[in-house]
């Protein structure tokens, strides 16, 4: 229970951190999609650790083993099941965690579930978890280009990191401007010093967190149920199930709070031959529903848990104590962070379209 995502696209991951593997069973994946483990790979490689001087040192090459679903390069239309083992093993470095809680991190709350928990890496609770997200939105958006949207583009980048605030043009950003550098960011100005504020950070034994903004072109008019499966309620809570996330806000967010109704309401007029809005204030989407515009939104990071400087705590036997954090770990998430906002993203939009056309029986639009 709580490891699926989606109706009809549907996702289930599992494993744990230092376990034999991770990965992801997927069902609802149409038929005839041309798909390799290759797919896969391109952004498996975008999320693991080690990629870069300012992420874990941990050594996995995180990759991905199609197990069913597929034949001769297509999908069957049958589950896809997908494996990623774990090679980069160092439990020993989690030994003092088997007796004491990490602040700020699901250990007391695990064992206070189910009465055990698995203390090496954090097992279930581990970011490694999203291995099966990030795998399943790779074929997610196979689908998406396949039958229902060419053209979507799903572009999410390092907004802050701490106070530091990037100055990026959501109109002008590209896919190539975010992966040019190793914090993923839209603004070449922030680059080093959002660089420099991680090693500093790092070295002081603490870590910082910070936003992920997104921008999706292209999206379809009409994805969104009313009432309770609204296009941004699917997308916060997609966003608000990746680890270490701690705020949702879609279009002018809590910004518009300060605004009057004139000057927030997006006012339509005609171009082109299509109702366009001359503001995007609701971010795309206006009761539960995409209008046409671009989405955009921002998830905010907590900063990571687990930090090398000592901190109070508890017990197994409840008894006050102290603990240091051990092994290898992000000082920030938010680089890594990236893929899988665009993974969540693509696993909300690739279920409401699939949705859209068991609605309407055609397209992503009701005739």
């Amino acid at each position: 229970m709580g490891s699926s995502f989606g109706q009809l696209f549907r996702l289930s991951t599992w494993g744990e951190s230092h376990g034999g593997g991770v990965g992801v069973v997927v069902d609802g994946c149409p038929p005839r999609i041309p798909l390799c483990e290759a797919d896969l790979q391109v952004d498996l490689d975008r999320r693991r650790p080690g990629q870069s001087e300012v992420t874990t040192p941990r050594n996995e090459a995180d990759r991905a083993e199609i197990l069913s679903g597929t034949f001769e390069g297509l999908t069957l239309g049958t589950p896809i099941a997908v494996l990623v083992r774990n090679q980069d093993h160092r439990p020993e470095a989690y030994s003092e965690m088997a007796e004491k809680f990490r602040p700020s991190h699901a250990d007391y709350t695990y064992q206070a579930k189910y009465g055990i928990r698995n203390w090496q890496g954090g097992g279930r609770s581990s970011a490694r978890e999203t291995i099966g997200r990030v795998a399943a939105a790779a074929i997610a958006k196979k689908v998406i280009a396949a039958q229902f949207a060419p053209e979507l583009e799903i572009l999410p980048y390092v907004e802050s990191i701490g106070a530091l605030r990037a100055n990026v043009d959501t109109s002008r950003v590209t896919r190539e401007m975010i992966e040019s550098n190793i914090v993923r960011t839209g603004d070449p100005d922030f680059v080093e010093p959002m660089i420099d504020l991680i090693k500093r950070v790092r070295g002081e034994g603490n870590s910082v967190g910070g936003v992920v903004a997104c921008v999706i072109r292209n999206v379809p008019v009409g994805l969104g149920m009313p009432v309770f499966d609204r296009l941004e309620a699917d997308l916060a809570k997609g966003m608000l199930s990746l680890p270490a996330t701690k705020g949702f806000e879609i279009g002018s967010g809590f910004a518009g709070t300060e605004m009057t109704g004139r000057e927030h309401n997006d006012a339509f007029r005609m171009k082109e031959g299509r109702v366009r809005t001359l503001t995007n204030r609701s971010g795309g989407v206006q009761g539960g529903i995409s209008n046409g515009e671009d989405l955009f939104f921002r998830v905010a990071f907590k900063p990571t848990a687990t930090i090398m400087t000592e901190q109070d705590t508890v017990s197994n036997a409840f008894e006050d104590t102290e603990l240091k954090g051990r092994g290898r770990h992000d000082a920030c998430v938010l680089p890594r962070a990236v893929p899988m906002v665009e993974a969540m993203a693509a696993l909300v939009l690739v279920d409401h379209m699939l949705r859209q056309r068991a609605l309407c029986g055609g397209g992503t639009v009701c005739p």
